[in-house]
């Protein structure tokens, strides 16, 4: 990684700030991974978003920009659908290279080959509503305590519990969020 100094778990040492970036309105970050999460694409708004080169970021794995707010049980129930040729649809907070942040409305799903092989995975990423972000961010704090407490399991059972109360399903429950709908 030229020029940015790693921890041993190949992340940023950037101190973690409340700086926020913002994407607009119309902004789509797309990257593209192997099977294991390596980034073998990306695209100009993602570079500047995040604060890398794309030399920096190409052949390094997507965690290069996971927040440490966010909950493990995310990219759990990410990588269980995508590796089912499921699509995933989710709130992610993004760490950038100088310790910021920025929220995105993720959807990923699996690239197959002719035989219906998974190659790698697609996401385009965009501007969530503010009100999302809003509701999910105590959520991703009450389900990081609990993983905290219990680990993943304790987690999971939160995060359906929570689900179970609104009577919603995990994809419902995004997408009433994306759409901006009260809950």
């Amino acid at each position: 990684m030229a020029g940015k100094k790693l921890n041993k778990n190949n992340r940023p040492t950037a101190t973690i700030t409340n700086h926020e970036k913002t994407l607009k309105g119309s902004d789509f970050i797309v990257s593209k991974t192997d099977t294991k999460g390596v980034i073998i694409y990306c695209n100009q708004i993602f570079t500047e978003l995040a604060g890398y080169s794309a030399s920096d970021i190409i052949g390094s794995n997507h965690n290069l920009i996971r927040h440490p707010d966010m909950p493990r049980l995310a990219y759990k129930i990410a990588w269980d659908l995508i590796k089912a040729k499921k699509e995933f649809f989710g709130f992610v907070k993004n760490l950038c290279a100088d310790g910021g942040y920025y929220w995105v409305f993720a959807y990923i799903t699996a690239d197959l080959d002719d035989s219906g092989k998974i190659v790698g995975y697609t996401s385009v990423r965009r501007k969530p509503p503010q009100s999302a972000i809003n509701t999910i961010t105590p959520i991703y704090q009450q389900l990081l305590d609990a993983e905290n407490r219990g680990g993943l399991d304790a987690s999971e059972k939160l995060l359906n519990e929570l689900l179970q109360k609104q009577g919603l399903g995990y994809d419902e429950f995004i997408i009433t969020l994306q759409k901006d709908i009260k809950v």
